[in-house]
C-alpha cells in the first residue's frame, strides 16, 4: 500500500463520505470493504486499528491511522488544498464551514450511534423503541435547523464546488429518515445533495456504495 491511502468501509455507510473525498483530491486509494459487525478476520484487523471498530477508518500512505470522518476530511484538504474541500483558513465562510461541519459529526452523526442499535444502550423493550423515535426526532430538527442555515445562493454549502459538508449531505439523505422527508423536509439539503451526484465521479462513487437512486 505504498504511497496510497487505504479506506476501510461498509457499503451504504460514510466510509462512501472519505471515499469521496479522495477522489475530489485526486489521491490514490483502495477501498477494503467488510461487514464491520460480522465476527471474522477483518473485523480482527478492524479492531486493531480502531479499537472502536468503527468505519470509516483510513490508514494514511506512512501507516498512521486517523478514526474520526471528520479528521479524515481535514486530512485531505490539508494534503490536496487545491481540492477545495475546505474554505480556505482567512477565507470569511470558514468560522461557519467548520461549525456545520462539527455540528455534522457531533449532533447528527450520534443520533446513528445510539438510534441505529438501541437496544445496545437500553437494554431490549420499550427503552430501545423510545431511544430510537427520540434520536430520530432529533436528527430531523438539527437537520431542520441547517437547512435554514444554508440557505442562500451558491450550489453548495460554501460555494460553486462540492467541499465536505456537501459530501455528508450527499450520503446522509439516504439515511433515515430518507430521501422521500429530505425533499419534504430539507429542500436546500436535498438540493445539495442532487448536485454532488450530479458530478460524475462523485456519483460513481456514491452508486457503488447503493447511495443513489435508480
Amino acid at each position: 500500500m505504498d504511497g496510497r491511502y487505504e479506506v476501510i468501509g461498509s457499503q451504504g455507510c460514510g466510509s462512501a463520505i472519505v471515499e469521496m473525498a479522495l477522489v475530489r483530491a485526486g489521491l490514490p486509494h483502495d477501498v477494503t470493504e467488510l461487514p464491520y459487525l460480522a465476527d471474522g478476520p477483518g473485523r480482527d484487523r478492524l479492531l486493531a486499528l480502531n479499537p472502536l471498530g468503527q468505519v470509516p477508518t483510513l490508514v494514511l500512505p506512512d501507516g498512521r491511522v486517523l478514526t474520526e470522518s471528520a479528521a479524515m476530511l481535514l486530512h485531505v484538504a490539508d494534503v490536496a488544498p487545491d481540492a477545495g474541500l475546505t474554505p480556505a483558513a482567512d477565507a470569511p465562510e470558514r468560522a461557519a464551514f467548520l461549525d456545520v461541519l462539527i455540528r455534522i459529526v457531533a449532533a447528527i452523526y450520534p443520533t446513528f450511534t445510539y438510534g441505529d442499535r438501541p437496544e445496545i444502550w437500553t437494554g431490549p423493550g420499550e427503552a430501545a423503541a423510545t431511544l430510537k423515535a427520540r434520536t430520530d426526532e432529533r436528527r430531523l430538527a438539527v437537520f431542520r435547523e441547517l437547512d435554514g442555515r444554508l440557505a442562500g445562493a451558491s450550489r453548495f454549502a460554501f460555494g460553486e464546488r462540492a467541499g465536505a459538508v456537501d459530501l455528508y449531505l450527499a450520503a446522509m439523505v439516504f439515511w433515515r429518515p430518507g430521501r422521500a422527508t429530505f425533499r419534504r423536509e430539507t429542500p436546500r439539503l436535498s438540493a445539495i445533495a442532487e448536485a454532488v451526484a450530479s458530478e460524475p465521479e462523485l456519483g460513481a462513487v456514491l452508486k457503488r456504495n447503493g447511495l443513489a437512486e435508480g
